[in-house]
């Protein structure tokens, strides 16, 4: 089965980054550790891990040439990465310095370490994938040069694991990057599979993958945090349960053929907008309440107006970010590398 633009991976895409979006600002306003939240967590740990995997199922080829290979990567990743990153710094150290007294909690708590030991921006700390991405595509160039190398990344999810016992070690937070080149071979296994399988066999097989995820999550509930590459429970079952969600999932909606759901979709289309976008948003909400002496935590009138206020926002800012390539990472590929097939933003 070819997808060039297919609904279902835009449909993924857009209840992944809807999900994000909502985590962050239910952690912003004290909101995480509610029950009905908690349950969300526990049934959709997984959605980070889906751009890696969605990133594989699309990918067609690694080769080219490697300088050209790195540069393609370092300007569609690394230039937002550092280009957002600032955004972010830029609000949250303007009102950190300059506007919130010095003995706000915000200000107190700052650890510079931080900085290099997560490789996470103050005011935009989820451009950590964007980070992680680059080092996962570098790597897995490299590693296709190597006839049969790429069968080691079989055990790189472990190799994540082993750094969180660690107490994740590498600089940077590229823990993580194990477990993602992982899902990225994954990803493109399964397309291999789903190419090959009748859609009566595809569809029951996903069908069966999804009711294994659910009995392992029900019954043995293990999870891995993608961000902080943070593991609880055991790691083969959120290895298992990680495969069998993913491939589960996209495998029963590519053979159902769901509808474009128009705003879900395009959320999904735009993702990398509003996954750049709604933090510097939230953490210009936080410190402009932080400045008037009010606080987020447990406020529902916040809850929603942030929740407005980012969807919002990022709507309206998709054009103007998609055309400009430093702040969107859409350059035109490098004439000596081979692009990927075509897919949804991610």
């Amino acid at each position: 089965m070819e997808h060039t633009r297919n609904h279902a991976f835009d449909f993924l895409c857009g209840i992944c980054i809807i999900r994000m979006v909502m985590l962050h600002i239910t952690g912003n306003v004290g909101l995480e550790d509610e029950p009905w939240w908690t349950a969300v967590m526990e049934w959709t740990y997984y959605f980070m891990s889906f751009f890696f995997f969605k990133a594989g199922y699309f990918n067609k080829t690694m080769s080219g040439d490697s300088w050209s290979y790195v540069k393609d990567k370092a300007r569609r990743l690394l230039i937002p990465y550092i280009v957002w990153g600032t955004i972010g710094n830029v609000i949250f150290f303007f009102f950190a310095w300059l506007i919130l007294p010095s003995d706000n909690a915000m200000v107190k708590g700052l650890e510079w370490s931080h900085v290099w030991m997560t490789g996470k921006f103050f005011g935009n700390a989820p451009c950590w994938f964007l980070l992680s991405f680059f080092c996962a595509y570098v790597a897995m160039h490299f590693m296709s040069r190597v006839r049969g190398l790429r069968w080691v990344a079989v055990g790189f999810p472990f190799v994540s694991w082993w750094l969180a016992e660690l107490g994740n070690p590498l600089w940077l937070g590229l823990g993580n990057v194990f477990f993602g080149i992982f899902l990225f071979f994954l990803g493109r296994v399964w397309r291999w599979m789903m190419q090959r399988m009748r859609r009566r066999w595809s569809l029951l097989v996903s069908v069966l993958l999804l009711a294994v995820f659910a009995w392992m999550n029900v019954a043995h509930h293990s999870e891995h945090s993608m961000a902080d590459n943070l593991w609880t429970g055991s790691p083969l079952v959120v290895v298992a349960s990680t495969i069998a969600s993913l491939c589960g999932l996209s495998g029963l909606l590519l053979n159902i053929r769901i509808p474009r759901v128009p705003l879900v979709n395009y959320i999904g289309q735009h993702s990398m907008v509003f996954f750049v976008c709604h933090m510097p948003l939230i953490i210009f909400y936080r410190m402009v309440r932080s400045a008037a002496v009010h606080s987020l935590t447990r406020h529902w009138d916040d809850y929603v107006l942030l929740i407005f206020i980012c969807f919002g926002f990022c709507l309206l800012l998709v054009p103007h970010v998609e055309r400009v390539p430093w702040l969107s990472g859409r350059f035109k590929p490098s004439a000596h590398t081979k692009p990927d097939a075509p897919q949804p933003s991610a």
